[in-house]
């Protein structure tokens, strides 16, 4: 009796968590699948699309189904953001990859800076008159050169001009990134709030993460305020779901 496409997935599934088929590897052409399970070509392709759907394998022209990197980088909550590591020169994209046990080089960041006028959501955050100037940081961070995620991040201006956080090169803004730079300036971040969410990538989002079809994203909204609440940077950032595993450790409050 043969199979349905969805056993076949299961199998294949199977295959991959077992390493049977190693990441950056291929599966089996579909012909030596079908024959391999007695089923027909359909059913191979539509078990090839379950297993695309759920990021497992990605169908590359002239290579075949691919298997996806599965090792997820910790990202980590609140131990990301100590004090200890930004003051010590090591920024937060930094302290991920150190904790995974992966290298990492200014190279992995790409920066852009521009002027721009503050939308409401961004106004609201820096407590400033929605359409007031403030200063947009981009960063596209890559790992092995397959980018991860994008962080752009909102300055009032002057908190930031003169500084190397309106600086485009390529990596952190100096040591302890741009943390470590507000501080310099009488404006220690104290309190973060982060919100996250999980949604289907736009067009643009898909291409500049180089995401498979059916993959989403995480969406994260970031607020930093200095000990007496003032606010010094509000952060967007768009990842990639597969790339990361959100880590919080945390005391629980009385």
């Amino acid at each position: 009796m043969s199979i349905g496409y969805r056993e076949l997935a299961a199998l294949l599934r199977q295959g991959i968590q077992r390493g049977d088929y190693p990441e950056g590897g291929t599966l089996p052409k579909q012909g030596e699948i079908a024959a391999a399970h007695s089923v027909n070509i359909n059913t191979v392709r539509q078990a090839v699309r379950v297993l695309e759907a759920e990021g497992l394998v990605t169908p590359v022209r002239r290579r075949g189904t691919v298997v996806r990197p599965q090792a997820q980088m910790k990202r980590l909550g609140t131990e990301r953001y100590a004090k200890s590591k930004w003051k010590s020169g090591l920024v937060a994209f930094a302290a991920d990859r150190e904790a995974t046990g992966r290298a990492w080089t200014p190279g992995d960041q790409t920066n852009t800076v521009t002027k721009t006028e503050a939308d409401p959501e961004v106004a609201e955050a820096l407590a400033l008159p929605a359409g007031a100037p403030v200063y947009e940081r981009t960063r596209l961070v890559k790992e092995a050169d397959v980018p991860t995620h994008t962080l752009t991040s909102y300055y009032r201006p002057e908190d930031v001009e003169g500084t190397s956080l309106v600086d485009p090169t390529p990596g952190p803004a100096g040591r302890g990134g741009g943390f470590a730079i507000l501080t310099e300036r009488g404006l220690e971040p104290d309190r973060i709030t982060e919100t996250i969410r999980s949604r289907m990538p736009t067009p643009d989002e898909a291409a500049l993460l180089q995401l498979p079809a059916g993959e989403p994203v995480m969406v994260l909204h970031r607020s930093t305020v200095t000990r007496d609440g003032r606010p010094v940077e509000f952060a967007r950032g768009i990842h990639a779901a597969s790339r990361f595993a959100w880590t919080y450790t945390f005391q629980i409050p009385d």
